[in-house]
């Protein structure tokens, strides 16, 4: 069984409304959709994307560029697959656009892998669970009025969600705190709540707006500081009750190293694109199991699955919803958990009409 083509195609995905961080706004989500044929008719999917399609096209050429390390080699050695893409990217770095493509041919190798095997990932690389915890995402953004955060947080209560996750990092204290209990308020206490900051604050701010918002119960405040001072996230955990999370910005499992090492977090969240696909996410668990560490995945919701299902220290999925239109397969959502797919592989595959 031999790879005999490496296709992409650029799609667009326009969000509901547009929506804001503290230090994002966004409109849309552009994805490169890569697609691996082998020569007995197998096929493996994986996925790039930029917020509002910025730079799409660099991941489209890059991925294509490493096409001629992928047709002609066997796909059950993903492996080898990734090791030579790895030496061919010393040049240019191991971090950024290069990394999200070597990530989305990773993906669609180790579909075909699990496809050929006719097991899903999860089984494949040693299932735990066929349930986990999640938590709506896509909503809640700091661009929406107290009332617009209310009734959302209820319709995400009214959908089965048991957690969702709001974001902060507003120009004034007093006004993240008002829009805190606000949600609080609508979902009552036994409703999961997370924060995230998405790095638009500075550890004495975070570590303030921290403190007051403790009275919250709140499971985490996600991405305090700038992803890179990790001596911030580790002075705003030392001096928090409430856990810090935080890895998505980070590349590699020698980015979520050196967060592990800092004692940054209390939670690790590998991205999916930026950690190095499924293969350098499973290296970034076991790390963070060696220090006793939890993971939770960033974005990706249908393949972090597979991983949820096979990592004993993935504690829950982000629950993000801008991708479904990518799959002919929905995400089967029970209890407030979600149900890790059963089908080969990683369960998903592209709707050929999307565009």
């Amino acid at each position: 069984m031999l790879i005999e083509s490496l296709d992409t195609r650029i799609v667009e995905l326009t969000l509901p409304r547009p929506i804001s961080t503290s230090i994002h706004w966004m409109h849309s989500v552009g994805c490169v959709l890569v697609t691996a044929r082998t020569d007995d008719g197998l096929v493996g999917q994986g996925y790039a994307f930029t917020l509002n399609a910025d730079r799409i096209g660099a991941f489209d050429e890059t991925i294509r560029g490493l096409s001629h390390l992928v047709i002609g080699q066997d796909p059950r050695n993903v492996g080898k697959v990734f090791a030579d893409i790895w030496a061919a990217l010393n040049p240019t770095g191991h971090k950024g656009i290069t990394i999200g493509a070597l990530s989305a041919i990773d993906v669609a190798l180790w579909d075909i892998v699990g496809k050929a095997a006719e097991m899903p990932l999860s089984k494949l690389f040693g299932g735990v669970r066929d349930r986990v915890d999640t938590y709506a995402s896509s909503g809640l953004w700091l661009s929406d009025s107290i009332d617009d955060l209310m009734a959302e947080a209820g319709r995400f209560v009214d959908a089965g969600f048991v957690g969702m996750k709001m974001r902060v990092g507003s120009d004034a204290l007093e006004t993240d705190v008002e829009r805190v209990r606000a949600v609080r308020d609508a979902i009552g206490p036994e409703t999961d709540l997370y924060v995230d900051a998405n790095q638009g604050l500075t550890p004495k701010q975070a570590i303030k707006l921290g403190r007051r918002l403790e009275e919250f119960n709140l499971v985490w405040i996600e991405e305090p500081v700038a992803y890179n001072d990790l001596i911030g996230h580790a002075e705003i955990r030392a001096a928090l009750d409430t856990p810090v999370a935080s890895g998505e910005t980070e590349y590699t499992r020698f980015g979520m190293q050196a967060i592990l090492d800092a004692r940054a977090v209390d939670v690790l969240m590998p991205d999916l694109q930026r950690v190095g696909g499924f293969s350098e996410f499973r290296r970034a668990a076991a790390l963070a199991s060696t220090h006793n560490v939890a993971v939770s995945s960033h974005f990706f919701t249908e393949y972090s699955l597979s991983l949820a299902g096979s990592l004993a220290n993935c504690i829950s999925v982000e629950h993000i919803d801008w991708f479904a239109p990518l799959f002919n397969e929905a995400l089967e959502f029970d209890g407030g958990q979600l149900v890790v797919a059963d089908r080969p592989g990683t369960g998903f595959t592209f709707d050929q009409s999307i565009r």
